[in-house]
């Protein structure tokens, strides 16, 4: 039985590393995509997990594999296709860490991913299932996604998802939300952005999307807000804020969404409580630990690389515990 399992992307994101002598521009190869993103901070976080996904049989695709055998994530669910590439992501970075990419995606290795190439023994041995909006841009993996979905939860499994927006793969906003929205029935906990959130709910404030998303049976929300921290929702229970933490300079701001996401539900599975024993108390605590655990990410660059270990955010807990014991007396 795995903590989480995880099904989508794994791809190379080619960081923007600056300029050779002669003045062109330098990429830096690092392992990336979202549901490994966040697969490796729970990792980190102590979890046992699992991988679902596909990457060419190539140079990129064993580096990959390579990657998150050694982060300890289980490989049994990932496909090595010699017909397809790899998919790649090439990500420029601006002075504050805010990110632009461009994809070589027509298609990618990702987006191949067959029903009937999905392992059904890893979703039927899992805590958690967790899958991202990415999956649902083209067929066949559409469809592997939405198997996969079905079969976890008949197993039993928490649904996590997370509409992670990508402009540049879907046709246009109005067929990206259409298809965000066509898993929402299944899901049970869900990460969304505030930049994503009119995009996949079609409400502008933090109290009406959770509404939203709550009217289509989601039970657990919560809105990473950047700077500002993060907004957690659960049905019938109200909401809450939860305050950012600043612990440096901001160097690569991807994969912070991913980090956050892998704590919070980390810490959800630790504690061991259902979803309906739940308390706004509960998920605003998960959610300050997940903010130290972005915090963290974003000092370093890349994405699996970048996901912090359990006794970095120990320290920082044990600090602030000191803070505050000093500040009360």
């Amino acid at each position: 039985m795995f903590d989480i399992v995880a099904l989508g992307e794994l791809l190379i994101d080619f960081t923007d590393g600056g300029y050779s002598q002669s003045g062109m521009k330098l990429f830096e190869r690092n392992a990336g995509g979202a549901p490994c993103n966040m697969l490796t901070a729970a990792t980190r976080m102590g979890r046992s997990t699992a991988f679902i996904g596909k990457v060419g049989n190539d140079m990129h695709g064993q580096f990959l594999r390579q990657v998150i055998e050694s982060e300890g994530i289980c490989t049994k669910g990932l496909v090595m296709d010699s017909n397809v590439f790899t998919t790649l992501a090439f990500v420029a970075l601006d002075a504050r860490g805010e990110r632009e990419f461009s994809f070589a995606r027509k298609p990618g290795a990702d987006i191949c991913l067959k029903s009937d190439e999905v392992s059904r023994e890893l979703l039927q041995n899992c805590k958690v299932f967790h899958f991202g909006s990415l999956s649902l841009t083209n067929e066949p993996t559409r469809t592997a996604s939405f198997v996969a979905v079905n079969t976890a939860k008949e197993a039993g499994a928490v649904i996590s998802y997370d509409p992670n927006y990508r402009e540049k793969l879907w046709p246009d906003q109005e067929s990206a939300r259409f298809h965000m929205q066509s898993v929402l029935q299944y899901v049970d906990m869900i990460k969304v952005s505030d930049e994503e959130l009119e995009i996949v709910t079609g409400e502008q404030s933090l109290e009406n999307a959770c509404a939203f998303l709550h009217s289509k049976g989601v039970t657990c929300v919560a809105i990473t807000l950047g700077k500002k921290g993060a907004y957690v929702s659960l049905n019938e229970k109200g909401g809450g804020f939860s305050d950012s933490v600043e612990l440096g300079k901001t160097i690569d701001k991807t994969g912070a969404g991913d980090a956050f996401w892998g704590a919070f539900i980390s810490y959800f599975i630790k504690e061991g409580k259902s979803l309906v024993q739940l308390s706004i108390a509960d998920v605003i605590r998960y959610a300050d630990q997940a903010n130290i655990v972005a915090a963290l990410s974003i000092s370093k660059r890349g994405g699996i690389p970048s996901m912090p270990y359990l006794k970095e955010v120990e320290h920082i807990l044990q600090h602030q515990e000191k803070e505050s014991n000093y500040e009360s007396q």
